[in-house]
C-alpha cells in the first residue's frame, strides 16, 4: 500500500499507512495561517482514509477482534484467555508496553476520530487524555502477592484472573476507556469483550484493532479484546447473561450500571456524578477561579469527575465570579438567557445529547448569542434546585450557589452530589474545613485546591483510570480490581526462620 503524507495543525506529519499499520513522523510546524487552515481539512481527510482502510469485515473467525455476533466474540475471547493466563507477567507486560507505545503514536488520530464520530469534546484535550492513559494506567505492577510465614507453614494470597470480562463503554471517552480497561484487565490475566456505545463504534473498533495488533506483534494472542460489528442493547443483554462472562464492568450512566448490577453476576459499576466545587473564605480565590474553569472546560466537561457546579461562601462569591468572567474566559448569562439555555439543554425526554460535550461558544450560538473564541465557559448564579445546576450536564456550564457560611455550603454541596459518592472538589486553606467536607461528601475522589483532572494524574499524584466505580465501591479501578483473591496454604513447611 502506498505511503500517504498529510499535514495537520500541530505541524507537518507524514502519516504512513502500510499493511493497515499507522506510523507518524512529525516535521517542523508550518506557521502560515492559511496553510494551517488547509491542514485541518487534510487531517479530517486522513481520518476518513484511516477509517476506510481499517474497515474490518465481521466474519466467523473474528478478523482483528470484531465479530458478527456476541456469542462468537465471547468464544474467541475465551480461547484467547487460556493463552493469556498461561503467560508470564513479563510476557503480559511486553504486550502492555507495546499498547502504550501505539496509543501515544495514534493519540491524535484517536482524538480526531472520537470528536468527528461523536461530535463531542476537544481534540487537543483528547490527545492529552490518550497520552495520560498510555503513561499512567497501571499494568502488571498492580498485581501483588500477600504472604504469611510462621511455625505452621506458609500462606499466600494471590490475585488471579476472572477469565473473560464483559465491558460496556461510553461515547464520551470511547477509546480512552477501552484502552485503559484492556491494559488493566490483561495485566490481571483476563481477556475482554466490549459492547461499546454505538455512537462511537468506529473509534472503539480502531482502538481494539490497535491493541490486538500490539498483542500479536509482542508474541501474544491475536485477540485480547473483542467486540461486535454492531453493538446494541440486545448484544449487551447477551453478554450480561452469557455463561462464559465471569465479571461485568460498566462505565456509563445510571441505567447501564443498574442493568449490570441486576444481571446476577459480579459487577463493577462506574456511574454518574454531579461533582460540586466548594469555595470557602480561606481559599486563594483567583487560583480557585482558574482551577475550577480549567477543570470544568477540559474536553468540554465530558469527564465524569469534572466540576459541574460551584458552591461559594457568600463573602467570596462576588470575587470568584469576577475572576471567572474577567480572567478565565467565562460568559455570564442573564435570567432570560438561562431560561433559553435550559429549554435547549433539557428536553421533556431528558438531556439533549446534541449539547453534551459541546463548547461554550457552540452552546451560546444555540440560543442566539455570538461570543469570541476565547469564551470557554458559561456561568450564572442560581439556587441549588436550578435545573442547570442540579442536573449533570457534561458541558461547560457552571452555576454558582451562594451559602451564608461553610456549614451551609457543605450541606448544599452534599445535596447537589445526590449521593452518587463519585467526585467532589474544595478550595480552602483550612484543614479542618477540608476534613469536615471530606467526611460529609464521602466521595471516591476529593480534589483539594486543584483542577478536577489532577485526580487522574494531570498535575497530581496517582494513577489514571477512566472507570471510577463509586457505586460499587471499587473507586478508581486498576488491574487489581479486575482480579479475584485466592489463598494458597502449605502447612508446616517452607518457614525457614
Amino acid at each position: 500500500m502506498p505511503h500517504t503524507e498529510k499535514k495537520c495543525s500541530e505541524g507537518f506529519h507524514k502519516i504512513r499507512i502500510c499493511n493497515n499499520k499507522i506510523n507518524r513522523v512529525t516535521v517542523p510546524k508550518e506557521r502560515d495561517e492559511k496553510k494551517v487552515a488547509v491542514s485541518e481539512q487534510l487531517v479530517q481527510d486522513v481520518v476518513k482514509e484511516v477509517v476506510a482502510r481499517l474497515k474490518i469485515d465481521a466474519d466467523p473467525t473474528g478478523n482483528k477482534g470484531v465479530f458478527a455476533d456476541m456469542d462468537t466474540a465471547i468464544a474467541a475471547a475465551k480461547q484467547a484467555q487460556k493463552k493469556v493466563q498461561s503467560m508470564s507477567m513479563d510476557q503480559r507486560e511486553k504486550i502492555i508496553s507495546l499498547i502504550r507505545k501505539k496509543t501515544k503514536e495514534n493519540a491524535e488520530i484517536l482524538a480526531r476520530m472520537g470528536v468527528q464520530e461523536t461530535g463531542m469534546g476537544n481534540v487537543g484535550h483528547k490527545i492529552l487524555k490518550h497520552h495520560l492513559v498510555a503513561e499512567r494506567t497501571p499494568g502488571t505492577e498492580d498485581i501483588t502477592t500477600t504472604a504469611w510465614s510462621g511455625d505452621r507453614g506458609l500462606t499466600l494470597v494471590e490475585m488471579g484472573p476472572f477469565g473473560v470480562i464483559g465491558a460496556i463503554t461510553p461515547c464520551t471517552n470511547p477509546s480512552e476507556t477501552i484502552i485503559c480497561n484492556t491494559i488493566g484487565m490483561l495485566a490481571g490475566g483476563n481477556t475482554v469483550v466490549f459492547n461499546p456505545h454505538p455512537a462511537a463504534i468506529k473509534t472503539s473498533i480502531f482502538a481494539i484493532h490497535m491493541m490486538n495488533e500490539a498483542s500479536a506483534e509482542a508474541g501474544g494472542p491475536e485477540v485480547i479484546a473483542c467486540t461486535v460489528e454492531k453493538p446494541t442493547l440486545e448484544t449487551s443483554n447477551i453478554m450480561m447473561k452469557h455463561k462464559d462472562i465471569a465479571l461485568l464492568v460498566a462505565t456509563g450512566g445510571p441505567g447501564v450500571v443498574t442493568a449490570v448490577l441486576s444481571s446476577g453476576k459480579r459487577g463493577i459499576g462506574a456511574g454518574a456524578g454531579n461533582p460540586p466545587a466548594l469555595v470557602d473564605e480561606t481559599a486563594d480565590i483567583r487560583k480557585a477561579a482558574e482551577d475550577i474553569v480549567n477543570g470544568c472546560t477540559f474536553d468540554n466537561n465530558l469527564p465524569c469527575i469534572a466540576e459541574k457546579e460551584i458552591v461559594a461562601v457568600d463573602s467570596v462569591a462576588d470575587e470568584l465570579m469576577h475572576y471567572m468572567i474577567n480572567e478565565q474566559g467565562c460568559y455570564r448569562i442573564s435570567r432570560e438567557e438561562q431560561e433559553k439555555l435550559t429549554s435547549v439543554v433539557l428536553t421533556p425526554k431528558g438531556l439533549n445529547r446534541k449539547c453534551v460535550g459541546r463548547s461554550a461558544k457552540a452552546l451560546l450560538a444555540m440560543i442566539g448569542i455570538d461570543v469570541p473564541d476565547n469564551i470557554r465557559c458559561i456561568v450564572f448564579e442560581g439556587e441549588k434546585e436550578h435545573p442547570l445546576i442540579s442536573e449533570e450536564l457534561m458541558m461547560p456550564v457552571l452555576g454558582m450557589v451562594r451559602a451564608k457560611d461553610f456549614d451551609e455550603a457543605v450541606e448544599k454541596a452534599v445535596w447537589l452530589e445526590h449521593g452518587n459518592r463519585h467526585s467532589a472538589h474544595i478550595h480552602s486553606k483550612n484543614v479542618d474545613n477540608i476534613t469536615k467536607y471530606a467526611k460529609a461528601i464521602d466521595t471516591a475522589i476529593l480534589v483539594k485546591n486543584a483542577p478536577s483532572y489532577a485526580a487522574l494524574g494531570f498535575g497530581g499524584e496517582g494513577y489514571c483510570t477512566f472507570t471510577i466505580a463509586s457505586r460499587t465501591g471499587e473507586g478508581l479501578t486498576s488491574a487489581s480490581a479486575f482480579t479475584k483473591r485466592r489463598r494458597c496454604v502449605m502447612s508446616d513447611s517452607l518457614c525457614i526462620r
